[in-house]
């Protein structure tokens, strides 16, 4: 027997132990969304549907819910362009200065999030879009534009220019090139970044507390702000739901994935 042969059961154990370290938080957060009782003991010893009864009937969860979903679709229409443009943008371009521009996009994945927060939220005090759709909207666009080129410049790596030389020497406009043939191979990749941006700014914490006001609260901030000052089980539901629209999203894209691949 080889060392190959010896390493692969290794792996799959450690494999195994770390997708249970990683999934044994959810496995006490969703039954204890079913609680009956205004506690956290785990194991539940009553079960009821009360704490989403109270997240959806409550005003303050509610309206969370709602500015979250709104601010997450802006985003991620808006990152989706400017990402797939810069990812475009920066693969079609021969300057020198090309890699140095890309780092720059993609520093907010890199910098810690609480430095952007605070330079984030000193600047839009001065620009009066603290606490404001807007200011969140420019926010979280910002953290979400990374994730959007990634997937995109990987699917430009792989497209055979040929494709676009061809439809080129056929007549065909470098706008009707573009709507015709570079759009559609791309396309995975910008659903792909779309999506991630849509969980990006549907999951962020951080900023949205600090540009975070009484009109506009987002839900992370809502829960973050339960769990701080009140003993509230709601908090596992929406914690359950968040779980439930991520996932929904990861296999929305490994679908996708999937059935492109068969074809």
């Amino acid at each position: 027997m080889n060392d190959n042969d010896t390493r692969h059961p290794k792996l799959a154990v450690y494999g195994v132990l770390l997708a249970i370290f990683l999934v044994a938080p959810l496995l006490v957060i969703v039954p204890l969304s079913f609680t009956g009782r205004q506690s956290f003991a785990f194991p539940p010893t009553e079960w009821s549907l009360r704490w989403y009864e109270r997240f959806f009937s409550n005003p303050a969860w509610f309206d969370s819910l709602i500015d979250s979903t709104v601010l997450a679709v802006l985003v991620t229409v808006l990152a989706g362009s400017l990402g797939t443009l810069a990812a475009m943008g920066l693969d079609r371009s021969a300057s020198r200065w090309t890699g140095a521009l890309n780092n720059i996009l993609l520093a907010p994945r890199i910098v810690p999030v609480v430095v952007l927060a605070i330079g984030m939220f000193s600047l839009f005090l001065r620009w009066h879009l603290s606490g404001t759709l807007l200011g969140f909207v420019l926010a979280h666009t910002v953290l979400a534009i990374p994730v959007v080129m990634i997937p995109v410049s990987a699917r430009l790596k792989s497209l055979d220019r040929r494709l676009e030389s061809a439809a080129a020497g056929l007549g065909a406009s470098p706008v009707a090139t573009f709507r015709l043939i570079t759009i559609p191979l791309v396309a995975p990749g910008v659903v792909t970044g779309m999506v991630f941006a849509f969980i990006t700014s549907f999951d962020e914490t951080v900023i949205s507390l600090f540009l975070s006001s009484p009109r506009f609260k987002t839900l992370p901030v809502r829960m973050y702000e339960s769990v701080t000052v009140e003993v509230d089980p709601t908090i596992a539901a929406a914690s359950t739901i968040i779980l439930c629209v991520t996932l929904a999203l990861v296999l929305f894209i490994q679908i996708g994935q999937s059935g492109r691949k068969k074809k």
